[in-house]
């Protein structure tokens, strides 16, 4: 048993040792097999390395092929759409040559569009191979744009009349012509293509440079300017007066339909240009092409100024109308158009300027043609600068609007001192506003032609107290003269404004009756006695009763009885003299010129003077020469009937 178990046992050794052999064998066949790895691996990396220096360089020409042959791809492709506009110039030469008029305004737009587009993209490419197309290109677009401009031109010419008559439009209220409303949109058209083209290639901003808007302006103010110049040279002609001294009277001037014409012609231009041009161009083509008929009109009011500067007295009132007609037609044109304003208000500042100093320089025109009177008439009567100053005022009555503006620009009295030169608004043309006759634009005319009448006045009792001397005779000038003014007022609308400033006359009325009225003191100082009588016929004064209005009756026996010779003696002389006075006053009464209402005014305060003084001085002493007559030449009803004579 126990040598079983030994023989087992070996055998598991044995078998355990073989196992060992077998890993050994097996470690030895790694080991090899390790170091075989080890010697590819070497040889591998060897290699490898050679392949990298030799494939990198290969790579990079590789990206190198790719790239060349993406951007020869692109050049074929750009080569093939510049083919595109060049095969099809032709087609598009045909249609420019053809016209907008025969290939169709649209049509033709189209085309200038598409060349625009091709030569835009061949100048982009910058070949040196296709500059030869891109100056034909450009050759047809610039032909192109200059037969639209043709196009635009004969197209604007055809509709703009060659001659227009404005009178024909104003006489029978008719609208003036506008351009029909097919041919807004065509040349709305052709301007909106033309400016735009311009703009895009480096033309200047300003609307004026545009081709479309020099060729409208050249065309239709030329238009303007024709279609007014007649009415321009009316104006200046019809204000020469076949009677220079005649006073100007309003609307015999052309200037009203001048205006009337202008404004017309401007608003129907405004319409034209807003249904052609963009809004931005409206202002400055409608200015542009209004200028020369602006400029025309300036030198027409230049004109006309010079004419009222030579006759200011007689024309002065044509500047005033001018300062209205030409105020309303700017303020009418800036209400319509919105333009304008500022260059009818530097045309018309000449004007305007002489209309506010002409107040100031008619106050002194009269002071020097009443001063340089070198006689007066001897009998009293007025003198024309009476009538023609009232005159002058009647007629700027008619005036009042504008006078009223140019009072408001010089203020309450600034007629006074030359400041109507110095004072004013500028160039500004007033609004309509300042028209308005308003309480205060009247009271201001009101002051200025009380001014005028006092101006007038004094410069008139100056000369006739200078040239006249005598206190009658310059009573009765200056009541005349005063009646003149009166009388002129009242039957005028001056009337209703200078109504509550009539006091001023009645002061100066006042001065000329005491002037006058002077002289019936040498003849009243006839009448006083200065007797004294006993108390037997007198009253209850102690001295006899006048029996005017008393209950007394005078006793012109009983007086003269308690007289002494020499009281009777002096009774006497003072009948004498006072028949020789009172005869010689009512001669010289007669002899004088005076207005009706004048005379009858004097002769009445001359009868209130001496008749009450007379009959009571007959009263008592008319028994001096007991009827006869030698003394006492006027009894009390036939003193009465003189006194009825002077009326």
């Amino acid at each position: 048993m126990a040598v079983g178990v030994a023989s087992a046992r070996q055998a598991a050794d044995e078998e355990a040792r073989a196992e060992v052999d077998v890993l050994n064998s097996r470690l030895e066949k790694t080991t090899q097999l390790t170091k075989k790895i080890r010697a590819c691996l070497g040889r591998l990396e060897a290699t490898g390395k050679s392949v990298h220096d030799v494939a990198g360089p290969l790579n990079g020409e590789t990206k190198k092929l790719q790239i060349l042959g993406n951007n020869i791809d692109s050049v074929l492709a750009a080569i093939e759409r510049l083919r595109q506009p060049v095969d099809s110039k032709n087609d598009e030469e045909q249609i420019i040559r053809m016209g907008p008029d025969k290939a169709g305004l649209p049509n033709y737009l189209a085309s200038i569009k598409r060349l625009n587009k091709a030569l835009g993209d061949m100048k982009a490419s910058n070949l040196r191979s296709t500059q030869q197309t891109v100056a034909e290109l450009q050759r047809l677009v610039k032909l192109g744009n200059t037969q639209l401009e043709n196009s635009f031109d004969k197209l604007l010419r055809n509709e703009t009349p060659r001659a227009l008559e404005p009178l024909h439009f104003i006489t029978k209220n008719k609208p003036f012509p506008v351009l029909s409303q097919d041919k807004f949109a065509r040349l709305g058209l052709i301007n909106s293509f033309v400016a735009g083209a311009y703009q895009q290639n480096g033309g200047s901003a300003s609307p004026l440079d545009s081709p479309i808007a020099k060729i409208y302006i050249e065309i239709r103010s030329q238009y303007l300017a024709s279609a007014l110049v007649n009415l321009a040279t009316a104006s200046a002609s019809t204000a020469k007066k076949k009677n220079p001294d005649a006073i100007y009277r309003p609307g015999t001037n052309g200037i009203g339909t001048y205006a009337q014409a202008m404004e017309g012609l401007f608003t129907a231009e405004y319409e034209n240009i807003c249904n052609i041009f963009t809004r931005e161009d409206w202002a400055p083509v409608l200015e542009a092409t209004c200028q020369p008929s602006l400029v025309e009109l300036g030198r027409t009011l230049r004109e006309l100024n010079g004419h009222i500067k030579a006759h200011m007295t007689t024309d002065c009132y044509l500047a005033y109308e001018v300062v209205e007609i030409i105020s309303e037609l700017s303020n009418n044109l800036e209400r319509r158009t919105g333009e304008l304003k500022s260059t009818l208000a530097a045309s018309l500042k000449p004007v305007r300027e002489t209309a506010k100093s002409s107040l100031s320089e008619l106050l002194e025109d009269t002071r020097r043609r009443v001063g340089s009177l070198s006689t007066l008439p001897l009998d009293g009567a007025t003198v024309p600068i009476v009538t023609e100053t009232m005159q002058r005022l009647q007629t700027m009555v008619e005036f009042l609007r504008p006078i009223s503006s140019i009072m408001f620009s010089l203020g309450d009295g600034g007629w006074k001192s030359g400041s109507a030169s110095r004072g004013g608004g500028g160039d500004a043309v007033p609004s309509l506003a300042s028209f308005d006759i308003s309480a205060d634009g009247k009271d201001i005319f009101a002051h200025y032609c009380t001014d005028t009448i006092e101006t007038l006045l004094l410069a008139l009792d100056a000369r006739a107290r200078l040239l006249l001397q005598k206190k009658p005779v310059v009573g009765v000038f200056m009541a005349n003269s005063i009646a003149v003014v009166e009388r002129m007022i009242q039957s005028s609308e001056l009337a209703a404004l200078l109504e509550p400033r009539l006091g001023m006359l009645d002061v100066w009325r006042k001065k000329a009756t005491s002037l006058y009225t002077d002289t019936c003191k040498d003849v009243s100082m006839h009448l006083f006695d200065v007797i004294h009588t006993s108390r037997s016929g007198a009253g209850p004064s102690g001295r006899p009763s006048s029996g005017q209005g008393g209950a007394m009756v005078v006793d012109s026996a009983s007086i003269l009885k308690g007289l002494s010779s020499k009281d009777k003696e002096n009774i006497k002389g003072k009948f004498v003299a006072f028949n020789a006075s009172f005869d010689e006053l009512v001669s010289r009464h007669k002899g004088y010129s005076m207005e009706r209402e004048v005379r009858q005014m004097l002769a009445k305060d001359i009868q209130n003077m001496i008749e009450p003084l007379y009959n009571r001085f007959w009263d008592r002493y008319h028994e001096i020469d007991k009827g006869k007559g030698k003394y006492v030449k006027y009894d009390k009803s036939s003193i009465a009937a003189v006194f009825l004579t002077l009326y």
